[in-house]
């Protein structure tokens, strides 16, 4: 397995001034350090007092902290106005921006649009050191500004303009479900692994939360208002966001809920371009989903295995009918000919119906593929036996490595046997990592099951693309060596040389870039592109490569 590199707590301090502040109240106040971890493992919340700090892109930092006498709580460490006169410099700034904006062509991009407020910012504090005009007593006083309160009003100009302002970090949080608010101090969520917390944001007052949620109202297309006081809509990361404004409705105060998830799913091309996987790993899923592999993305909590999972489905070949089982719903399939089922869960226990039952059905359904949200149980067996008889499944699953997950799905309360294992053809592992202050997600490893060996007393495996921690790129192991190209894939395809298939796996990938290089990576877009070619080949694209 690659390792990772990643910070320390000092380190992560060093650059952070605010963190270390907040780490030395910490360390006076309990006698203690907190524990840095940049990444979190789905065992720990077996932790009874949790003490872990963690990052989520500087200068964000996550604190989960719980002791004997105080309940466990979500606490966000991120830059704050710490007086009157920081208070007064950031609202010049502010003001300042809002007067030279108007005279500015405003771009429309994301990207463009915060480097165009970098650029204001400085423009403004520029005009306001040559003024003279700032400090605390105004027009007599220069405006003097410290590197430190740059950066600092920095971050929350781009958290309140750009961001969604006090609930960004949560927002930035890949280890977050829902966000819960019931007034301006009740501020609470669920964690992936340490399940629902309170906040140590706050709103202040109720009619600040008021004007919060007027404005995130209007930026989505759905202004409030007590003739409308509820509404639905999304955020601009995707996540579906529910708000009660009027009090004579929420009588604690206005109130929201906010369900982290993407409407539209990140692409392939997209991901690409992140780093998550290179051209040659994407190209060699896209040949192996049109042959029908069976392939499961694998990784520890918020390590991007869903993510992945849905860029992916649209390899599957255009016409096919796609089965999908989920406890919720997740998973998004571009394909006409689709039957999507949820677990039901509530009810009398002769009404329920569970992953189980939804696989046990998809094996009458005559799917091309099987997608499984997230095999945690015994349906992982039906998984298996559907593959064994010729239905191609996709899946996520928690393990970090290949051993780790032959473990799981041989043990308890899975039990496949061991000498079922190869009909899973490919696992992906997926890794959260953190390097030089930002969070990322990578694929270490793609791991291809040869067979089962008596000889060797255990399953034949094959590393065929492994993550470069060092270089951050992902070199090609299995070239001229790959067991599913060569043996499985290629004679279906009708090769007479296996290692031609190799060629095809270059062609897509070098299709793929060329969508990087020219910026299709919306996932519609994609698909399409995916489409054309299945159906006219390299003359279906828009493009040339």
């Amino acid at each position: 397995m690659a390792q990772v590199v990643s910070d320390t707590l000092e380190e992560a301090m060093a650059r952070n001034p605010h963190l270390r502040k907040y780490v030395d109240q910490f360390r006076r106040k309990y006698g203690k350090l907190p524990e840095f971890h940049p990444q979190l493992t789905r065992d720990m919340k077996d932790i009874m007092y949790p003490n872990i700090l963690y990052p989520v892109g500087d200068p964000i930092f996550i604190h989960i902290y719980g002791d004997m006498t105080t309940d466990k709580k979500y606490i966000v460490i991120e830059p704050r106005i710490e007086n009157r006169e920081e208070e007064q410099k950031y609202n010049r700034i502010r003001d300042k921006i809002l007067e030279l904006a108007p005279t500015r062509d405003i771009p429309e991009e994301q990207e463009e649009f915060e480097r165009f407020l970098d650029a204001l910012f400085d423009e403004a504090v520029l005009a306001l050191v040559k003024s003279g005009k700032g400090g605390l007593m105004g027009r007599g006083q220069k405006f003097l500004i410290t590197k430190e309160e740059m950066e600092k009003f920095r971050y929350l100009i781009k958290r309140d303009i750009i961001g969604i302002g006090p609930l960004e970090p949560i927002a930035r949080d890949p280890y977050i479900e829902d966000i819960h608010i019931i007034g301006a101090n009740n501020i609470s969520l669920v964690h992936k692994i340490f399940e629902m917390m309170p906040t140590n944001i706050t709103f202040g007052d109720d009619v600040k939360l008021a004007d919060y949620f007027k404005n995130i109202a209007e930026r989505i297309g759905r202004p409030i208002s007590d003739r409308t006081p509820i509404v639905d809509g999304a955020l601009p990361d995707g996540s579906r966001i529910n708000i009660i404004y009027s009090p004579d409705i929420s009588i604690k105060g206005p109130s929201a809920t906010i369900r982290k998830f993407s409407a539209t799913p990140i692409s392939i091309v997209q991901l690409i371009s992140w780093g998550t996987l290179s051209a040659e790993v994407a190209a060699y899923l896209w040949i192996a989903l049109e042959y029908g592999m069976s392939v499961f993305v694998c990784g520890e909590t918020a390590s991007g295995k869903t993510t992945l999972l849905n860029s992916i489905v649209p390899f599957i070949k255009p016409g096919s009918k796609i089965y999908t089982a989920e406890d919720t719903p997740e998973v998004q399939v571009p394909h006409p000919t689709w039957q999507r089922l949820i677990t039901r869960e509530r009810g009398p226990e002769e009404s329920r119906v569970t992953l189980f039952d939804l696989l046990k059905a998809a094996l009458r359904s005559r799917p091309n593929y099987i997608i499984v949200g997230e095999i945690r149980g015994a349906e992982g067996a039906i998984a298996f036996q559907a593959m064994q008889t010729g239905h191609p499944v996709m899946s996520t699953f928690h393990a970090g490595d290949i051993k780790k997950m032959i473990q799981r799905f041989t043990g308890h309360p899975i039990n496949v046997p061991i000498t079922f294992i190869d009909n899973l053809n490919i696992a992906v592992f997926q890794q959260a990592v953190y390097i030089k202050g930002k969070f990322l997600r990578r694929t270490v490893n793609v791991v291809e099951i040869e067979g089962y060996y008596e000889e060797l007393g255990g399953v034949a495996t094959r590393n065929v693309f492994e993550w470069d921690p060092v270089s951050d790129r992902h070199v090609f192991r299995g070239f001229n060596n790959s067991y599913i190209l060569e043996r499985k894939i290629a004679e279906i395809a009708g090769y007479e040389d296996p290692k031609e298939i190799y060629n095809e796996l270059f062609l897509r990938a070098r299709i793929l870039q060329r969508m990087v290089e020219l910026g299709i990576t919306n996932y519609w877009d994609v698909y399409r592109e995916i489409k054309a070619f299945y159906q006219r080949g390299i003359e279906g694209l828009s493009f040339r490569i």
